[in-house]
């Protein structure tokens, strides 16, 4: 019977093509099924049985653990030579763009919180 063995919602492309990659590397037999034009359906990566559901679970972990750590290091790296921008740069960018949204926002959340402070006059 087939069993689900990753979900591609909300899956950036490339992470999809290296697990495809990955799971034809290690001859795991699989297919995939699109999310379809609604949503309703799944998206994902299917083993065709479970025999090799172990093996495969494995792999994916050890690729998402070793993805999630080349992340946070990139991360640290752009910290530390300044390449990770703060809302203070956005601010220092363009001050007046950053006020207009600030109160855009706060428009936003006065006309959607407004009704319900009035509700017991």
């Amino acid at each position: 019977m087939a069993v689900l063995l990753f979900n591609l919602k909300n899956v950036p492309d490339d992470e999809a093509a290296d697990v495809r990659e990955l799971l034809s590397q290690h001859n795991i037999v699989f297919y995939e099924t699109p999310a379809g034009k609604w949503g309703i359906s799944v998206g994902a990566i299917w083993l065709n049985d479970d025999v090799q559901l172990d093996d495969a679970t494995h792999l994916i972990e050890k690729y998402q653990r070793d993805r999630s750590h080349h992340a946070r290091s990139e991360y640290k790296r752009l910290q530390q030579e300044g390449g990770v921008e703060r809302i203070m740069d956005r601010l220092k960018q363009s001050p007046v763009l950053f006020v207009l949204y600030l109160v855009i926002i706060s428009l936003i959340v006065y006309f959607s919180v407004a009704p319900f402070l009035y509700l017991g006059d």
